[in-house]
């Protein structure tokens, strides 16, 4: 697993607001208990506000709003958006500002952020690959507030190509990368899948109402 995806998922283990041994988290993800204080280590000094030490476990406290403004999930989607088409310019001091202006939004979004300080920005999440995902946020987010069953192409991070059924049930930014949380038809069970490893989105003529079990209220992240 590259480190990347370790970081990435721990965040997902810590997202419930419970205190977590760094040996159980290194025992979930088959890595020894130093390689989850050097990680921890990282997150921390990113900015995202995980409270703890070693040997007594680690904990993320309640989210806050970027101050001075409360951006809703669409205005934080054109900003990242803008900031990955200048990215790609060619002009060093466009990119270089929108460099800057990523490490002011990623020190004010902590619990949202998944970004390393310097090691763990555009290197492993290149605005050029976020960017790719956002051209398949309409048919999502369309599809979420009509309640909508979709059929996703997703390419898994080992590189697998998968065919999935979903019920699409919430967004999430994490630091330049948007998760969906969906309940999955093939595994019968919540997944979460990275926007930009979805390779098409096809809505399907086919509505779904809640049911126990299958509501968002229902996921629990860490089973």
């Amino acid at each position: 697993m590259r480190r990347s995806d370790r970081l990435f998922d721990i965040i997902q283990i810590l997202r419930d607001g419970k205190l977590h041994r760094a040996q159980d988290i290194a025992e979930r993800l088959e890595v020894s208990v130093r390689t989850i204080y050097r990680d921890m280590d990282t997150l921390i000094a990113s900015g995202i506000p995980v409270e703890g030490e070693r040997g007594v476990g680690y904990i993320v406290r309640e989210q806050i709003t970027l101050p001075p403004l409360n951006l809703t999930p669409q205005e934080l989607e054109a900003l990242n958006l803008g900031m990955a088409i200048v990215a790609e310019a060619a002009d060093p001091d466009l990119k270089a500002a929108a460099l800057s202006l990523a490490d002011k939004i990623d020190a004010v979004l902590p619990t949202e952020t998944i970004a390393e300080a310097d090691a763990w920005k555009f290197a492993v999440y290149p605005f050029a690959d976020a960017a790719r995902g956002f051209t398949h946020m309409p048919p999502l987010r369309a599809a979420i507030k009509a309640r909508q069953k979709l059929h996703l192409t997703y390419r898994r991070i080992d590189g697998t190509l998968t065919e999935r059924k979903i019920r699409p049930l919430h967004m999430e930014y994490w630091g330049r990368v948007w998760t969906l949380t969906a309940w999955c038809e093939l595994r019968e069970g919540f997944r979460v899948f990275r926007v930009d490893l979805i390779e098409a989105c096809t809505a399907l003529p086919e509505l779904f109402v809640d049911e126990p079990g299958k509501r968002l209220s229902d996921f629990d992240p860490n089973p």
